[in-house]
């Protein structure tokens, strides 16, 4: 057992035991507790269906900054890592897909007792992404830190080594059945975690949703307490302290509302409860392709998280080896497609017939914007994205490699040209259009820029309108590039 000095109550231990089976691919099991009322069975399950080769637990260390930093110090012998939170309820086995998966980070949308689909609690890491956090230097005075130590290390170690995220879909229950303390210690946070525009909407959407019953009464308590006791633009060292006493404060809060503890968590109240309801999990389905067919900066990232939203499991832009070969192949046989749903940006646009006529029945979105507005926007974004970036790995390399050949498939050039790329838009549009002439219920064409949101694409793919706000990606990019703008 491997034991650390962590502090009263606290321990990180390697389990005995290898879960794995002969021939299959190593992964490490990073399970991490504070003793929710999920502890014992989420264990289980994420033995069961993670299946790793080693298996660490991170018992009741707190801060959570420090959990985080003694995970940080276990030395794995593995592919990749599943890191996961005791709150998760993993109901499916995930072998096939970690078997599979080459991609540097994976975060998993599960299904939220508060909050529905969202992408947390689970996360699939590859060993040189967690070596690199390792090595990142802790940010000092940093919010983003405060709120989020794990996402932020590793957010910054994909930046350095120049690779970006993934998000795929299981059936993963998260933060159902848990004791109310640690209701109010989460909601208390994800208060503090919503102060921006975007993700203050997403908050007000979910509380907008709740109905009655214990566990969202203690949330909105939670809520307002946070709202009240840490007023906006408190100081990170100020947030930090409150975040540190939220457990001590939780007790107190729940004392005074009443609320005494709960029994221990089993598996027949997990399948009573999801038995006696509606499913809880949104999945589009399996087999059935969506692609966007349009141009980079015509809001194709939005176009891929509202996907997400939705259920439905895209890459955008994908930068891996075998994506680039079957690039290279041009027909259309996109290795990532045996486990996603679709891809998105420039990527499909050279083999829009290959992809078509492999996946019958495939659903079509051309992301369009105002011309002038989208010649702007990629002024900006080619803006220092040469193709010939020095090459910090061999990924990287292969990520360039892609850049060069999809800037000139589509565009004709490897740097930005107004002329050309005005062409370039009315072209692909036009020939968009006369590919589908006869077949309007394969494509739709939505203006994302331009306002067009839920209401257009949810009926196309035959879904419900989400009580969620639209994501849009790339603003704060494309604001930031337009400040430099002004100021050269």
């Amino acid at each position: 057992m491997i034991e650390s000095n962590v502090g009263p109550g606290g321990e990180i231990r390697e389990l005995p035991g290898n879960w794995g089976r002969p021939g299959e691919k190593r992964i490490d099991l990073v399970f991490r507790t504070i003793g929710e009322r999920t502890s014992d069975l989420a264990l289980e399950l994420a033995l069961r269906h993670v299946r790793p080769h080693r298996a660490f637990v991170i018992d009741r260390v707190k801060p959570f900054a420090a959990a985080v930093s003694r995970m940080l110090e276990l030395r794995h012998e593995a592919e990749a890592v599943v890191h996961m939170d005791a709150d998760c309820l993993i109901l499916e086995d995930m072998r096939p897909f970690l078997e599979a998966n080459e991609r540097p980070y994976v975060d998993c949308y599960v299904d939220d007792r508060f909050r529905g689909r969202i992408h947390c609690g689970v996360h699939i890491t590859r060993m040189d992404v967690v070596r690199r956090m390792a090595s990142v230097p802790i940010p000092a005075d940093d919010m983003a830190y405060v709120l989020r130590p794990e996402s932020r290390l590793r957010n910054l170690a994909l930046t350095d080594l120049k690779l970006e995220k993934e998000l795929k879909s299981f059936r993963i229950l998260h933060d159902h059945f848990q004791r109310y303390t640690d209701i109010f210690a989460k909601y208390a946070l994800r208060e503090l975690r919503s102060r921006t525009e975007f993700q203050r909407k997403r908050l007000d959407a979910a509380t907008a949703r709740w109905g009655a019953g214990t566990d969202f009464d203690v949330a909105r308590a939670a809520i307002a307490h946070a709202a009240r006791v840490v007023p906006p633009g408190a100081k990170p060292k100020h947030v930090e302290a409150y975040i540190h006493n939220l457990p001590h404060t939780a007790e107190i809060e729940l004392a005074r509302m009443g609320l005494g503890g709960q029994p221990p968590l089993t598996m027949d109240e997990v399948e009573r409860s999801m038995g006696n309801g509606p499913t809880p999990f949104t999945r589009w389905e399996r087999g059935k392709k969506v692609f966007g067919l349009g141009l980079s900066r015509t809001g194709t990232r939005s176009l891929s998280s509202a996907l997400h939203v939705l259920g439905i499991d895209v890459v955008h832009y994908p930068t891996d080896e075998a994506s680039l070969q079957a690039m290279v192949r041009g027909d259309g046989a996109f290795p990532l497609l045996d486990h996603f749903d679709g891809l998105t940006d420039i990527t499909t646009i050279p083999f829009l017939e290959e992809l078509d006529r492999r996946y019958s029945g495939a659903k079509f979105v051309l992301t369009v914007r105002e011309k002038a507005g989208w010649l702007k926007s990629c002024s900006n974004h080619w803006r220092g994205r040469t193709p010939f970036e020095p090459v910090v790995s061999p990924e990287h390399g292969t990520h360039m490699e892609i850049r060069r050949f999809l800037r000139a498939a589509v565009y004709g050039s490897y740097d930005y040209a107004p002329e050309r790329f005005s062409r370039v838009y009315d072209e692909h549009v036009a020939r968009v259009r006369r590919y589908f002439a006869d077949r309007p219920g394969d494509l739709l064409e939505l203006d994302i820029c331009g306002g067009e949101k839920w209401e257009r694409l949810a009926p196309f793919l035959g879904l419900d309108v989400p009580d969620a706000p639209f994501p849009h990606k790339g603003k704060k990019l494309s604001e930031r590039m337009a400040s430099l703008e002004v100021d050269d």
